[in-house]
């Protein structure tokens, strides 16, 4: 059950992914140009996408369903990369003031943040899990 929310997760993130890419307005706005601001929230978004991978495999591990062990230490390193991207697209999202399709990365900031949420609460589950099985 818990891996089909990880799944469901990197879907729908990579669904966005075409929506960051294709943001556009009209009146001389940036387009299709990759600016320092979108570079930035990618480099956010796909280390959040990454913490919530490790997230997932450490449930799926501490579940039995792969591996032997408890998986604690991927959830603790999948906690720590969720803050750090929480950390970093929160402070892009307070730098960059323009709005969707205007380049600075916004929105792409925003699903780092939700990215890096996910992360901590699958985590949190798994730290949860290893507890109660010893």
């Amino acid at each position: 059950m818990k891996m089909k929310l990880v799944l469901f997760v990197v879907f729908c993130s990579f669904l966005f992914v075409p929506t960051i890419a294709s943001a556009e307005m009209i009146n001389g706005n940036v387009g299709y140009e990759l600016t320092s601001g979108r570079l930035w929230a990618t480099t956010d978004a796909v280390l959040g996408l990454i913490s919530a991978i490790l997230a997932g495999l450490s449930l799926a591990r501490s579940a039995g369903r792969f591996g032997t062990g408890s998986g604690r230490r991927g959830a603790i390193v999948a906690m720590v990369a969720g803050l750090i991207v929480i950390t970093y697209a929160g402070v892009h999202v307070t730098i960059f003031p323009g709005g969707p399709g205007t380049g600075d990365g916004r929105v792409g900031a925003i699903i780092a943040i939700v990215l890096g949420l996910t992360s901590i609460f699958l985590a949190g589950i798994t730290l949860a899990r290893s507890r109660r099985t010893g």
